[in-house]
């Protein structure tokens, strides 16, 4: 795409081996869907995405993978995720449990909590989620 305006950046997890697999996800069309912590969007002072807007996916090396467009915006407790949301973030998650199990790793590491300034941060049933559904727009330097 040329001359295009620049994106917002679609940062999924820290870089490394779980960006790369969930960029790899959203490439080839099984992750349509992503969650986080509302909180997140608090400690950095930022807006949530409005539906219809456009963001530019990063993978580990900093590239612009996809242009991805924001097609749903939820906030909900963590306890009120469902099954659809969990199947649709295309990490091979059965249930909602397993979502839940791998969502919470990744939320109690010391990365995420470093983010948070929270050494001892945890989630619970109560905890605001920020579930979020996007499209592929248009693939990039592939």
């Amino acid at each position: 795409m040329e001359n295009r305006e620049a994106l917002k950046p679609c940062l999924l997890a820290f870089p490394g081996p779980l960006r790369d697999q969930l960029v790899a996800a959203v490439l080839d069309g099984r992750k349509v869907s992503t969650s986080g912590l509302l909180l997140e969007y608090e400690t950095e002072n930022e807006e949530l995405p409005p539906v219809g807007e456009r963001s530019a996916l990063i993978d580990s090396d900093g590239r612009e993978t996809a242009v991805l467009e924001v097609t749903e915006v939820r906030v909900l407790r963590l306890a009120d995720v469902d099954l659809q949301h969990a199947l649709d973030e295309g990490e091979g998650y059965a249930s909602v449990a397993e979502w839940r199990a791998g969502h919470e790793r990744f939320w109690h590491s010391d990365e995420m909590r470093e983010a948070l300034g929270d050494p001892e941060f945890t989630v619970d049933d109560e905890t605001m989620i920020v579930a979020e559904r996007f499209r592929v727009v248009e693939r990039l330097g592939l």
